[in-house]
């Protein structure tokens, strides 16, 4: 087992990771910018490194500072939670380089996934259902307009390096399909440096159905159910829950081994997730993600397996804890992200927190590094916790999470709370009959009232 870890990340997650480290003995390392020197996980952590200024390009994303940190404090290996670097491959390789230990896969699976088109490639090869679509990436228009008659319109254009919907356009029809390419390479240049984009099949009322993961690294993987994140904005998940509602038994068996098999033949080691749009019963491969989800929390729940620590546990050569025959799903749980956000335009609230009282009980867990008097910066993401509760039915679980977001109190900054109160006593939510689009649909209703 590993002596010390570096903890490359900030927030909840970091708090996280130190909380698995410290059960696991683990000696800490909390890295933070200068905006973050009152965060909650360089309180807790057993050393602190101050790896820059605010901006992450500066601090987060800074691999030769995180590289000192890692020697100046005598870290073995670094864990980079999710965002920042956690899917940079050449921080993986870099870290190798100097001796250090990453929890997280290999360079190779990284990069392979990180490529939207090589992703896909890969899917297909290992047997996992895809979307239809380009083979590769489409060089001009006139390629576009013949991929986009053969699967039919409307067509998703979607860049190839990319995620988070940047880069993104649908095209209905052949006339939309030449602003929609220039505008997607557009984005896709901006923010991935790449503007190849490729064409997939847009489907109309899809959900959103992602497969968690564990590898060995060793040709054994085995997965963890799946969740539901169809309710999103802007291509970002809001809401997570699991099981899905929309699924039954025998597709999420056959889903979830469809891609442990996947998993084994890729040698796939430690945490990912494998990420579909599911539509009349049938799942489209969409991306993996190649370390640990905001949503984990979810699959925590309904399955008692600490994911973090079997990350931890993967890198340092040891075994999976769990086989699949030991994997069971128990009840139902959803995770709602509280953003410091306006709950109607979105608009970004950074600021102090006057009063924090997050909610307890039966069945509830809040991961937060927030506290009253901590000022949250305006420089990284928006997210104040996640509020994840579980119950031993859908319906158990949804009373509960109203109780929580009832007893869930975040003064001196505007939160999405109103947002998910609103949400849990919707008949549609409380009856699981959404799909990807429907929260868009939601919003712009709200505002037009």
């Amino acid at each position: 087992m590993f002596d010390k870890i570096l903890i490359a990340n900030r927030g909840e997650i970091a708090l996280r990771i130190l909380r698995a480290c410290k059960e696991l003995g683990i000696a800490t390392v909390a890295v933070h910018s200068t905006a973050d020197s009152d965060a909650m996980h360089v309180r807790l952590a057993d050393e602190s490194v101050c790896i820059g200024p605010p901006p992450a390009r500066d601090s987060y994303l800074n691999i030769p500072a995180l590289i000192a940190a890692c020697e100046i404090t005598g870290a073995d290996a670094v864990h980079p939670g999710y965002g920042f670097l956690s899917e940079n491959a050449r921080f993986a390789e870099v870290l190798g380089h100097h001796g250090i230990a990453v929890v997280g896969p290999r360079a190779e699976h990284i990069r392979m996934m990180g490529d939207k088109i090589e992703a896909k490639r890969t899917a297909k090869r290992l047997g996992i259902p895809c979307v239809p679509g380009s083979e590769g990436g489409v060089s001009d228009d006139v390629e576009a307009k013949r991929v986009a008659a053969e699967i039919g319109y409307p067509v998703l254009i979607k860049a190839a390096s990319g995620g988070g919907g940047r880069g993104m356009k649908v095209a209905r029809t052949e006339d939309d399909l030449s602003d929609a390419l220039a505008t997607a390479r557009a984005e896709a240049l901006a923010a991935f440096g790449d503007a190849s984009v490729y064409l997939e099949k847009y489907l109309e009322k899809p959900r959103h159905i992602e497969i968690q993961v564990l590898g060995d690294g060793r040709g054994r993987a085995i997965h963890l159910g799946e969740r539901d994140c169809s309710l999103q904005r802007r291509h970002q998940k809001v809401w997570e829950e699991g099981p899905s509602p929309a699924l039954n038994e025998a597709e999420r068996e056959e889903i979830g081994n469809t891609v442990a098999r996947a998993m084994q033949e890729l040698r796939y080691a430690g945490a990912g997730t494998v990420e579909f749009l599911y539509e009349d019963g049938r799942f489209y491969f969409i991306e993996m993600n190649t370390r640990v989800q905001v949503e984990h929390p979810v699959t925590e729940m309904i399955t008692g397996i600490d994911i973090v620590n079997e990350q931890i546990r993967v890198a340092a050569g040891a075994e999976l804890s769990v086989t699949q025959d030991e994997v069971k799903l128990t009840g139902h749980a959803i995770e709602c992200r509280i953003n410091a956000e306006h709950p109607a335009t979105f608009r970004p609230s950074p600021g102090l927190i006057t009063y924090f009282h997050p909610p307890g009980g039966l069945g509830v867990r809040v991961d937060s590094a927030a506290y009253q008097g901590y000022r949250i910066p305006p420089n990284y993401d928006s997210l104040v916790g996640k509020l994840i509760v579980h119950g031993r039915t859908r319906n158990e679980c949804l009373m509960r999470l109203r109780r929580a977001l009832d007893e869930f109190i975040v003064d001196g900054i505007d939160t999405t709370l109103p947002l998910f109160r609103s949400l849990v006593r919707n008949p549609d939510v409380q009856n699981g009959l959404y799909d990807i689009h429907w929260l868009e649909r939601f919003l712009a209703a709200e505002a037009a009232a």
